[in-house]
């Protein structure tokens, strides 16, 4: 394996949450009579959770307190990717560790139990550490200095998570099915292809 040390996303990296997470933020929406078509609001939040609130919901307070809520009822089953699993305990196996900095709370400790992933991670940041948002490299310079990373990887869906990476002065892998990222080293399309890196 090429990288001794691999930084993960979790929502829509290990997690396949947008269809969740669509499906929640469609539902806080109609408590306000808004209704937003569904392809829509999945595309808005791959891009950000951010971009899709300033584009649908910039005028509720508090939406994104609202949001979360019932996206926590939703995200109570989750789903990995096809290989997450594996490719998590093969690192593992073959002496590298995992790493994860998500942008969600606390409540990702949850996701990883639920999904029986947690103990394959060294450690996992989440927005409760108080770091600055990726693409701030805050929490990336964080792991590689705590845990003394010379061969780090950051492993990514969208291009924020590519671009903490490149500010963290590391290696970057983007995944997705239907994008190319220039700025990454590497692209994606399974995430068993990590194995073969």
């Amino acid at each position: 394996m090429k990288y001794d040390d691999y930084i993960w996303d979790l929502g829509g990296t290990l997690l396949d949450n947008y269809e969740s997470s669509a499906q929640a933020f469609e539902e806080s929406l109609k408590k306000f009579n808004i209704e937003v078509s569904h392809l829509d609001i999945y595309n808005a939040l791959k891009h950000s959770t951010d971009y899709a609130i300033q584009k649908f919901a910039s005028n509720i307070p508090n939406f994104l307190k609202i949001y979360k809520e019932v996206e926590r009822e939703y995200l109570a089953q989750p789903v990995l990717f096809a290989d997450a699993k594996r490719v998590l305990s093969e690192i593992v196996d073959n002496g590298g560790r995992n790493f994860m900095i998500s942008h969600r709370d606390n409540h990702v400790l949850e996701i990883l139990d639920a999904t029986d992933i947690h103990k394959y991670f060294t450690e996992v940041v989440t927005s409760d550490n108080g770091f600055a948002r990726k693409p701030d490299p805050q929490s990336v310079d964080y792991l590689i200095n705590k845990y003394q990373m010379s061969n780090a990887v950051m492993i990514g869906d969208r291009l924020l998570d590519i671009k903490a990476g490149i500010n963290a002065g590391i290696s970057t892998i983007y995944f997705s099915n239907d994008e190319y990222l220039l700025q990454a080293d590497q692209n994606i399309k399974s995430l068993s292809e990590i194995l073969d890196l």
